[in-house]
């Protein structure tokens, strides 16, 4: 890693990158305020530091929860926290109140830093002391900034770090808490330590090439992984700026943001995607030659239409916050070192970045599978979490002799690249035959003549007391009946099994999706169980 070893240091990293960045632009936000060179942004984060430790942090206090979108703010408030030896755990803002107080009483936090526009416009009730970023202005002293002044410029860097006690950290050091989406149930606390992310920033680095002149666009969310570790830390510890925009959904406000400061690398789920290229104008990503798409399947169809309009084709990437959180890339011809589309096999989620090893078992029996045989897809490799927080128990469940369990159904073809072809939970069992969601999504897509920035329709599952499950349509408004629609999925070549009965289509005013653009497949079964609860057997 650029500015550390291979003990991966974040905080030296971040240290010895801003000292380098000292008079460039490293970081910028929509919120108004100026750029920040890297000697600025170093100087502000040790102010920041100053003030959470004489006027926030009790000595005993260990997990401090932050409820900041993508900021110049939300950047500041992850790097102190860790300068002083705090662990910061960025809430979901998206979530209700009675999620975030379960997350919350897990870590034991006491205190959440947030600002007034933030709490204002969520209406969130949280078990926690609410402390307000703005409040910190008034208690700034000169003897603040004239300290942090001599820290970030005037101090030699080995220096300042044995002042900060960063020298002391160690590679499986607890920096951050990130909890799992809540896609299937209530969130886990993942921990992760300073190499589970270095690691990750690391592999990133040495696939990517990133350079000094390249420029990330930051909209996702703090609190998931691929935000906490793509637009935040990999920023922080290498050479690219960041910018940074409070939510992707904004999309004319991301383009325009892209266009000022030139952006070349957007990061984002196809969910997203699908909004910039509905709202976004040719010339916002002009300078973007390279697109990174996860969380969710990346269609063709969506990458035909943004390379169309944008000139650069997103290409799939694949992660989990248990595993810090990237696993495997498609590498762009832009960013390849032999300039050919050898690191792009388009269907797949790409190749293991360095140092994750994947590989395949039966579900069951975990038995090793060939290549191009789908099972059970296994990661081990330094981006590995910890566990989950105080639940020994699941992280039983997942962890096995260090391979961490997935639940993604995968082949591996015979040239190491990944293709997902399902995920477990996202399977029914009918008549004893495993019945793909994902599969039959794609096939209404198709059959309901969608736009590729729209999702007319998900599928769920409840429990059948003949079949044991029966499939369940969630869907906005449709032009055709659920009779019409079956027909023509069974037309479409789906199997018999697989095509839902036409009782089982649910109208929602929206499709349940997450802040981070997932489906919230929580929230779609427990509709689909309110509707049909109790369950009746399928009609067909």
């Amino acid at each position: 890693m650029q500015g550390s070893t291979s003990d991966y240091n974040l905080l030296r990293a971040f240290v010895r990158n801003c000292r380098r960045s000292m008079r460039r632009p490293k970081v910028a936000d929509t919120s108004g305020a100026a750029e920040l060179t890297g000697g600025t942004l170093l100087m502000k984060a040790l102010v920041f530091k100053r003030l959470l430790e004489r006027e926030i942090l009790a000595p005993d206090e260990k997990f401090v929860g932050l409820l900041l979108p993508p900021s110049i703010g939300g950047v500041l408030a992850n790097v102190a926290l860790p300068m002083a030896h705090r662990v910061a755990v960025n809430l979901n803002y998206t979530a209700s109140s009675d999620i975030l107080n379960s997350c919350i009483a897990q870590c034991g936090i006491r205190q959440v830093l947030t600002s007034r526009r933030v709490l204002q416009k969520m209406k969130l009730e949280l078990n926690a002391r609410i402390v307000f970023l703005e409040d910190f202005r008034d208690k700034v002293t000169l003897g603040d900034k004239i300290v942090a002044a001599v820290q970030a410029f005037a101090t030699p860097a080995p220096i300042l770090e044995r002042w900060l006690g960063i020298d002391r950290i160690q590679p499986n050091d607890l920096l951050t808490v990130l909890f799992t989406s809540g896609s299937t149930g209530e969130p886990k606390g993942v921990m992760l330590s300073h190499a589970n992310v270095g690691s990750n920033v690391d592999s990133m680095n040495q696939v990517v090439h990133l350079t000094e002149n390249d420029v990330a666009v930051g909209v996702l969310p703090f609190f998931h992984s691929y935000g906490y570790t793509a637009t935040l830390w990999t920023m922080l510890a290498l050479k690219p700026k960041g910018v940074y925009h409070f939510t992707p959904l904004e999309a004319q406000v991301v383009g325009d943001l892209a266009r000022k400061h030139r952006a070349t690398i957007l990061m984002a789920t196809p969910t997203f995607l699908r909004n910039f290229l509905k709202r976004c104008e040719p010339e916002d990503f002009a300078a973007v030659d390279v697109v990174f798409a996860s969380a969710e399947r990346l269609p063709s169809e969506l990458s035909d239409a943004f390379e169309k309009k944008f000139g650069v084709r997103p290409v799939e990437a694949y992660g989990a916050t248990e595993l810090a959180p990237l696993v495997a890339v498609n590498v762009p011809e832009s960013r390849s070192p032999s300039k050919d589309r050898s690191g792009v096999r388009e269907g797949t989620v790409g190749r293991p970045i360095p140092g994750v090893r994947a590989k395949v078992v039966h579900p069951e029996t975990f038995e090793p599978l060939s290549p191009g045989e789908p099972g059970m897809l296994l990661i081990t490799g330094p981006n590995v979490m910890q566990g989950y927080l105080k639940r020994p128990d699941l992280t039983a469940e997942v962890l096995r002799d260090g391979w961490y369990v997935t639940g993604d159904i995968a082949l591996i073809d015979d040239d190491g690249f990944i293709k997902i072809t399902g995920r477990e939970s996202r399977f029914s069992k009918i008549g004893g035959e495993m019945v793909p969601h994902i599969k039959i999504e794609e096939t209404l897509q198709r059959v309901l003549s969608c736009d590729e920035d729209e999702i007319k329709a998900v599928v769920t599952a409840v429990p059948d007391t003949r079949r044991g499950e029966r499939i369940v349509v969630l869907h906005t408004h449709l032009d055709r009946t659920p009779d019409e629609v079956c027909r023509d999925l069974a037309e479409a070549g789906l199997p018999l099994l697989w095509v839902p009965s036409p009782d089982s289509f649910i109208e929602v005013a929206e499709i349940p999706v997450l802040g981070s653009g997932k489906l919230d497949l929580k929230a779609m079964k427990d509709r689909a169980a309110e509707h049909f609860q109790p369950a009746t057997a399928a009609t067909r």
